[in-house]
């Protein structure tokens, strides 16, 4: 073997230099991929206006439903009142019904209040009086005599266009008196490390060594006094001025109330709600009540109604929350197993090495084609106007996708297999049936059912999204907790639980999977 110098590779290279020159697209690869790489990017944010989005986006509502997810709101209102205030809470508070919370600190007096004027006026008020009957006519304490017979409908002077009645008016005189009444003249408010004091007419802010005095003419306005804070802001002149104290929560000074949302770490009420008798109680509690303590419902064990408080939490809904997410597991499992049922037949009279008539080939692969093209959100949406909305739509839904793209899977499968043990069986005199049986389902039975607990696992997942639209199952619920806007963290529930169905499902399809495709 002759070696070559590197004297000899450059008179080469220099007699033949077209021969050895590289080509544009070897000598400029690397900067023409990284052009095009920048300029789909470019185009693509241009073409979706993603730096608008970004810019419009509000952080501070997408932060808040984050924190929603792991955490709930006390959500007092303190209203200003002529001279004094009012604490409420909402109907269905997380705490109570009667809610005292340590973070809110109230100071009471005795004082006269005066009724509302609305609720009682002090002016006279005239009532008129009309009466078709004239002042002597008959009635069941007076009746008419024969000396004076009554003619006709009209008596003597009664009223007439032209002679209009006299209306009798009687004066009513409503006085209005105060009542003594203990009511709340000061509320501290802490939030994290703010604090809010109100009494009537003011609010005063503090957060750290920051404070905002803030005056209220109730009904009218708003009025900061000095400039606002980095943390607190007014959007509008006179109109509300919103203070942020971080993940504790926040304050909506308004002209007639100042709106508090006090957020805490965790589910609130996720075992019993305020309603049962076991809320509020430690678990050392709860557990003396259930085991040893006297029986609460005459007829049943504390044991049970512990357990119907729990499922008919009703707050947290558990039991329902169960049942649908039971009904997407059985509905994603007989959708799948329908189709797979249906799939598996047609496949062999779609494959053309199988059953070898064109028309019926081409007509079956069309067939599939035009079920899985329709999305199976689109099917549910069909089913559901059929069917009403229910597990059945989406079991159908299911059905009728899952079954194009397994026959069509499986139809391809078919056509790709190994015919020399077809025919190895066809040599020995088998029927058509029994070649079929023996030299093709030991090939493909494996990949058949691999291919359908992967599509079962999937469908668990599909069978939520179907269900947003009417088809049934937790998706349904989920749905219905997403629109309220405020129960975030029932979302986070139901979406724990739909990832331990899919995580469970995952993990025995592919254990089952592994075994089929090995063996």
């Amino acid at each position: 073997m002759t070696s070559v110098s590197a004297t000899d590779l450059q008179s080469v290279y220099a007699r033949y230099p077209d021969v050895f020159r590289p080509s544009l697209w070897k000598r400029f690869r690397g900067w023409i991929i990284a052009l095009g790489i920048v300029v789909y990017a470019y185009f693509g944010a241009s073409f979706l206006h993603v730096g608008q989005v970004l810019s419009n986006a509000n952080w501070e509502i997408a932060s808040a439903y984050l924190a929603d997810w792991i955490s709930y709101e006390a959500r007092p209102d303190i209203k200003f009142e002529k001279d004094y205030l009012s604490v409420e809470f909402p109907r269905f508070s997380a705490l109570g019904n009667n809610p005292d919370p340590e973070w809110i600190e109230q100071t009471r007096e005795d004082k006269e209040i005066l009724p509302d004027a609305e609720d009682l006026k002090q002016a006279e008020v005239t009532t008129p009086t009309f009466s078709f009957m004239a002042p002597d006519a008959p009635t069941a304490d007076n009746p008419a005599t024969p000396s004076k017979p009554s003619i006709g409908f009209m008596v003597p002077d009664a009223p007439t266009a032209n002679n209009p009645a006299i209306v009798a008016q009687e004066n009513k005189t409503i006085e209005a008196k105060a009542e003594i009444k203990n009511v709340t003249t000061k509320a501290i408010v802490t939030i994290g490390a703010g604090r809010v004091e109100v009494v009537p007419g003011e609010v005063i802010l503090s957060k750290g060594d920051e404070r905002l005095v803030i005056k209220i003419k109730r009904d009218e306005a708003v009025l900061p006094q000095g400039e606002l804070p980095g943390w607190a802001r007014q959007k509008y002149e006179n109109e509300k001025v919103v203070a942020r104290f971080g993940f504790d929560g926040r304050v909506e000074v308004q002209d007639y109330k100042v709106k508090v949302y006090h957020r805490f770490l965790g589910w609130e009420n996720f075992i019993f709600d305020t309603n049962s008798p076991f809320w509020n109680k430690s678990a050392g509690e709860v557990m003396n009540m259930i085991f040893s303590g006297e029986r609460i419902d005459p007829k049943r064990s504390n044991v049970m109604l512990a357990i119907d408080n729990f499922l008919n939490n009703g707050e947290w809904q558990h039991g329902d929350v169960w049942i649908k997410l039971l009904q997407t597991i059985v509905m994603a499992f007989v959708g799948t197993l329908f189709a797979s049922m249906i799939a598996f037949p047609l496949s062999f009279l779609a494959a053309r090495n199988i059953t070898p008539n064109h028309f019926l080939n081409h007509f079956l692969k069309r067939f599939f084609d035009f079920l899985r093209s329709v999305d199976m959100l689109i099917w549910a949406l069909f089913f559901t106007r059929a069917f009403g909305p229910g597990p059945l739509a989406g079991i159908s839904a299911i059905f009728f996708t899952d079954t194009g793209t397994l026959g069509k899977l499986n139809s391809e499968t078919l056509e790709n297999i190994d015919d020399k043990q077809r025919e190895g069986v066809k040599s020995l005199g088998a029927s058509p049936v029994l070649v079929q049986r023996y030299g093709v389902v030991p090939q493909i039975l494996p990949v058949f059912l691999s291919q359908s607990l992967y599509f079962w696992e999937s469908n668990t997942r599909s069978a939520t999204i179907i269900g947003a639209v009417g088809a049934g199952g937790i998706g349904l619920k989920l749905w219905e907790a997403m629109r309220t806007n405020q129960d975030w963290e029932n979302v986070f529930y139901m979406v724990i639980l739909i990832l331990l169905v899919v995580y469970v499902f995952d993990t025995i399809s592919n254990k089952l999977r592994s075994k089929l495709t090995k063996g």
